[in-house]
């Protein structure tokens, strides 16, 4: 039950939203109804709320791990107003997806292969690694062969981490909880990799950050 319904401003969100919209645009088919996008960490509900209207073809499913943000995004939703936004649900994406529980009755254990697209914005580095195992776990078995996560924010490539604003951001995001940090693209791969999905394209952004386009390359082991 969503109790108070209020949007939540997010200034990083507006400054990033149409940069990243530009890079959807290259990599959602608009063309083929039926498509679905999963979002993984939703925040306040800016993003999806802004996407979805560009693909009405595209179902956008928004979730979030801090079910206190789900009246913030459900204020975006209603703003938005498409048939194709969908209203939040929740999800811990550190634990398999054949443990996740939602008031939608969207059974995961049984959703295998059953999304096109996965969107994560700017959680990797506020989050424990076990958040960025679980995203790559749970892509191998959500989306289809030849689906994409796609996500977005700082990182290092190949041990480096530039500019020295980002340096002094991971410095404060590792104060604030050592289990945060800006991650190396090499250590994702590296995750991806064992989970049969591969890096396909990565675009620098504005802001220092970047937007990293996945396919799932391999067929479905297990879920």
């Amino acid at each position: 039950m969503i109790s108070h319904i209020r949007k939540l401003s997010n200034p990083a969100g507006e400054r990033n939203k149409r940069p990243i919209l530009e890079v959807l645009n290259k990599y959602l088919d608009k063309s083929q109804p039926g498509k679905k996008l999963l979002e993984i960490s939703s925040g306040v509900g800016l993003h999806a709320a802004f996407f979805a209207p560009h693909f009405p073809s595209i179902r956008f499913q928004p979730s979030e791990y801090d079910t206190s943000l789900f009246g913030s995004i459900e204020a975006y939703r209603h703003e938005a107003n498409v048939p194709n936004l969908q209203s939040p649900i929740a999800i811990d994406i550190s634990r398999p997806c054949t443990e996740w529980n939602n008031d939608h009755q969207i059974n995961f254990a049984t959703s295998a292969e059953s999304f096109d697209y996965i969107l994560n914005i700017n959680m990797i580095h506020i989050s424990p690694i076990e958040c960025s195992q679980g995203l790559f776990w749970n892509a191998s078995r959500l989306l289809k062969k030849g689906g994409l996560l796609i996500t977005y924010g700082p990182y290092a490539v190949n041990g480096t981490l530039t500019p020295e604003s980002n340096v002094q951001f991971d410095a404060s995001l590792r104060s604030r909880n050592p289990a945060w940090g800006v991650r190396d693209t090499t250590a994702l791969e590296k995750l991806s990799t064992a989970n049969g999905i591969a890096l396909k394209q990565s675009f620098d952004l504005p802001s220092n950050n970047k937007c990293l386009i996945w396919e799932k390359i391999n067929e479905l082991k297990d879920i």
